[in-house]
């Protein structure tokens, strides 16, 4: 890895209810996310383009995947601004544990918890 390239490839969020999880990340972000099952696992993918170069990811269901409050802590793109995201969170079962705060001029960010207990963090350049 270097300066050139995304230091983020891909991200997986645990969930113990992939209908229930999917259903949160759709309604908060008025996004439509794909079912995919493999090996195993049973998937719902964050819209994307492939081969692009963005990094994307998935909230996921399998033996390995165990939602946490603790850990390591993604932050999903609430641009322009968070706060109809953040309108969403509590009506589509989720909470908000961290309100929109102020990063300076890298804008701001809050933190919410999912349908699964996770803590996920949202940032939006306004």
């Amino acid at each position: 890895m270097d300066a050139t390239t995304n230091a983020l490839n891909w991200f997986e969020i645990p969930a113990l209810d992939i209908e229930r999880s999917k259903k949160f990340y759709e309604t908060i972000f008025a996004i439509k996310m794909e079912p995919l099952s493999m090996e195993g696992y049973e998937m719902a993918m964050f819209p994307s383009e492939p081969e692009s170069g963005k990094a994307s990811g998935a909230v996921v269901k399998s033996d390995q995947h165990v939602p946490s409050m603790t850990g390591t802590l993604v932050y999903l793109n609430a641009n322009p601004n968070m706060d109809n995201v953040l309108a969403r969170v509590e009506a589509a079962g989720g909470k908000i544990s961290l309100p929109k705060t102020s990063i300076g001029e890298f804008g701001n960010m809050a933190f919410i918890m999912d349908t699964e207990g996770n803590n996920i963090g949202i940032h939006s350049n306004e």
